[in-house]
């Protein structure tokens, strides 16, 4: 290989698979290289089979489960924010003709041992039954004060400075209870802990306006959208984007070893004796293991199931958040269900995942509030893996390794290191103020 690129990625994982695409749109010389023969790396989506061995060691799965090759079982499955910055992404690159959408039925939150419906906008909070008569009064006024909020429009204020006002502060001036910021700060503004409530306001309260132009977008159950055929669609798509402009795929290379010069920088990758010479690399932390830090372990279960998760309105795709706090946890717990409806298991067939940070050594005791709210299932999987960032200085070595998927079940976090580690490399921000109503076209 004489040729010397701009950039070589390691691994298709989804988020080498965007930059790759988003580098390619811009125009860089990207050779995208991976050891496995599949696209989609720790992101692949998996048929029966292939599940089976890679979580059972057997070849045969059960009969009864129908056709393996109808199942395309998401290994890190999230659903996108309809209003989203994947979803911009995706518009921004053009992506969207290679892949079809569908609305995701539900979007609840776990509150007392019960499933309730996330209430979005203020008619929602008047309806729902996670509050009293009087907190629900209290959530609409601050829901009406989240709707109105213009950054731009110091009259929508009333005074507050949000980049000063802490969220803790701004939820003292509406009264509402720990069970309401609860669901709010979790389900809503999807943070992860919370430790955003120290933190200005300002980032909580554009989370809830995103959550809430996300369900206006399809007038559905929840603001989030899932591909038809699961995320193994988006690798390849990307895939795809980067062919066009250029960008060279090569599956199937063993090793793929990273070379250094003298001042340690990057000068290429070799593989079966070729070296690629490059400026700069991009992978996922296993291609540098030493160039990334343990942070952390996702403990995961996974279901086969012949019904939907009982107590979502019989919905055929759902995500359910349990926040910490209603467990006595450190972090959240995840559920994601999906069925046959996204095309990813045969008719009749859904698929759950539940999903946390864990925190002791025993992940099927800890993941037990998920999974009591599945009902009967016909198969589970319990499954672990270590989580990495990276631990070197990009700028001295010109290696740029993404973080490892964390536990969350939708993309908000995953396209937030995407789009940093674009920055990192190009010294360029990706402009994703783009016209939504253009991807109407790849929706359902």
């Amino acid at each position: 290989m004489d040729e010397e690129y701009d950039v070589i990625v390691l691994g298709t994982g989804l988020k080498e698979c965007i930059l790759s695409g988003l580098l390619s749109v811009d125009r860089l010389k990207v050779l995208h290289m991976d050891r496995n023969d599949y696209y989609g790396g720790e992101s692949s989506s998996l048929n029966l089979i292939q599940l089976w061995k890679r979580l059972k060691g057997e070849d045969k799965p059960p009969a009864l489960l129908g056709s393996s090759r109808e199942y395309n079982v998401d290994m890190i499955p999230k659903f996108m924010m309809a209003n989203g910055t994947l979803v911009r992404v995706l518009i921004h690159t053009n992506v969207t003709k290679y892949l079809s959408f569908k609305a995701v039925d539900g979007s609840y939150v776990y509150n007392k041992g019960k499933i309730h419906k996330v209430p979005a906008t203020d008619m929602e909070a008047l309806k729902s039954p996670l509050m009293g008569l009087f907190e629900k009064r209290r959530v609409r006024k601050f829901f009406i004060y989240v709707q109105g909020y213009d950054e731009s429009n110091p009259k929508t204020h009333e005074g507050m400075d949000l980049t000063r006002v802490t969220t803790k502060e701004l939820i003292a001036k509406y009264g509402l209870d720990d069970n309401t910021v609860d669901f709010i700060g979790h389900a809503l503004a999807l943070h992860r802990d919370d430790s955003y409530l120290n933190l200005p306001a300002l980032d909580t309260v554009k989370r809830m306006k995103l959550y809430a132009e996300s369900m206006a977008r399809f007038q559905g159950g929840s603001p989030y959208i899932y591909p038809l055929y699961g995320l193994g669609e988006l690798p390849q798509a990307f895939a795809r984007l980067s062919a066009v402009y250029g960008g060279t795929y090569m599956l199937n290379k063993p090793e793929c070893k990273v070379e250094f010069d003298d001042e340690g920088k990057v000068v290429g990758v070799t593989s079966e004796g070729e070296t690629a010479r490059c400026k700069k690399v991009v992978c996922d932390p296993s291609y540098l293991p030493d160039k990334v830090r343990k942070i952390g372990k996702v403990a995961r279960a996974m279901a086969i199931m012949s019904h939907p998760i009982p107590n979502t309105n019989d919905s055929h795709s759902v995500q359910i958040i349990l926040p910490q706090k209603q467990l006595g946890r450190r972090s959240d717990m995840y559920v994601f269900c999906c069925s046959y409806s996204h095309n990813v298991a045969p008719r009749g067939k859904f698929i759950a995942f539940v999903t946390t940070e864990a925190e002791t050594d025993n992940p099927k005791a800890e993941l037990k509030p998920g999974i009591d709210l599945l009902g009967a299932v016909d198969e589970i999987f319990f499954d672990t893996y270590d989580r990495y960032e990276p631990a070197n200085e990009s700028s001295r070595d010109n290696c740029f390794i993404s973080m490892s998927y964390d536990a969350t079940t939708h993309f908000e976090s995953t396209v937030t290191d995407v789009l940093n580690m674009y920055t990192l490399i190009t010294g360029k921000v990706v402009d994703l103020s783009v016209d939504l109503s253009a991807a109407s076209a790849a929706e359902e």
